[in-house]
């Protein structure tokens, strides 16, 4: 009873206190929702993105406030934001800067592009060409860019948000799979419900809609810092690793699916699991967090069979039926 008793007292005593981190967060919530009407999963997956230092890739109809809610992020982690929008002629110079000769020095001097920011919005990412697209591989994995045999480090935090619409096909080029692979989340932005519509309505009929420009910052760029060392302590049982591994292994021997999930897609769900239990106040992660998470992880890495395609069915169907072939641990 006393061994016992000794166990249970070294547990407690080293579980992890998140109460300033959800108090951080909840705050951040709440100036959001002032701006941001409705759209809870969009908010929970970019903030759980943001604290797993993961990329984003925002699937959605124009309007659904893509663009907005990305100003509103840098703007309350006091953080330097920068909209990129991809078109057809977009070099990859537009992008990552340039080396420009300068008479006075007799030497080429490097001009940083606009990727040089905390917090960059990639619109429509998929209106350029490959070779474009492909600019952002090597900074989106290593944080930093090559250009004429020097490497430029990015400053810290980074996040790339890219969006792309769903509807449009003209004009558009398919991103490759190892880019899609770069992104921890491909979220799915839809229409707002009923009543979050009409409170839209009502806040800009009365004029009581705020600027986003006035919001003040709610964390710090080193609060970020500390947050995240935060999350990497949260506690990942091993029957929850393997778990995971299960449900990756799957999507590869599936025969609905013609391409399955990478080893990073594991890593994905393990990282974004620890951010969202932390979210939920919680410092271990439970398999209600790796279900949770499944779909956005997995819905730009994997690809349906062409007999899937044919039968209509979605990739969020197949995720969904996948997973419940695997045994959740208890």
């Amino acid at each position: 009873m006393e061994t016992q008793t000794e166990e249970l007292k070294i547990n407690f005593e080293s579980r992890i206190d998140f109460t300033n981190l959800k108090d951080k967060l909840d705050s951040l919530c709440r100036e959001i929702a002032r701006i941001i009407i409705g759209q809870q999963e969009w908010v929970d997956l970019l903030l759980t993105a943001i604290l797993a230092d993961g990329h984003v890739l925002v699937e959605g109809v124009p309007g659904v406030a893509k663009t907005l809610m990305a100003k509103v992020l840098a703007r309350l982690i006091d953080a330097d934001f920068c909209r990129i929008q991809f078109t057809p002629d977009l070099m990859p110079s537009d992008v990552l800067g340039t080396s420009v000769f300068m008479p006075s020095t007799g030497q080429f001097e490097y001009r940083k592009g606009p990727v040089f920011t905390n917090i960059l919005l990639v619109d429509e990412i998929n209106r350029s060409p490959a070779k474009t697209q492909a600019a952002l591989f090597e900074v989106m994995e290593e944080r930093q860019i090559t250009n004429d045999g020097r490497e430029y480090r990015m400053d810290y935090p980074f996040l790339v948000i890219a969006t792309q619409n769903p509807v449009e096909h003209e004009g558009t080029y398919r991103l490759p799979e190892a880019q899609l692979d770069r992104f921890i989340f491909k979220i799915s932005v839809g229409y707002p419900t009923f009543e979050e519509e009409m409170q839209v309505l009502r806040l800009h009929d009365s004029g009581e809609i705020m600027d986003w420009e006035k919001l003040s910052p709610v964390l710090g760029i080193e609060e970020l810092k500390e947050l995240r060392k935060q999350i990497m302590q949260v506690r990942v049982d091993e029957k929850i690793k393997a778990y995971i591994v299960r449900l990756v292994e799957m999507t590869r021997e599936s025969g609905w699916l013609y391409l399955g999930a990478s080893p990073r897609a594991s890593l994905a769900l393990m990282k974004g699991a620890k951010a969202y239990a932390a979210l939920q106040g919680r410092d271990f992660v439970v398999p209600e967090d790796i279900i949770r998470l499944a779909q956005p992880v997995f819905r730009h890495r994997i690809q349906l069979s062409a007999e899937r395609e044919l039968e209509g069915v979605s990739v969020d169907q197949v995720i969904t039926q996948l997973a419940a072939k695997v045994e959740v641990p208890r």
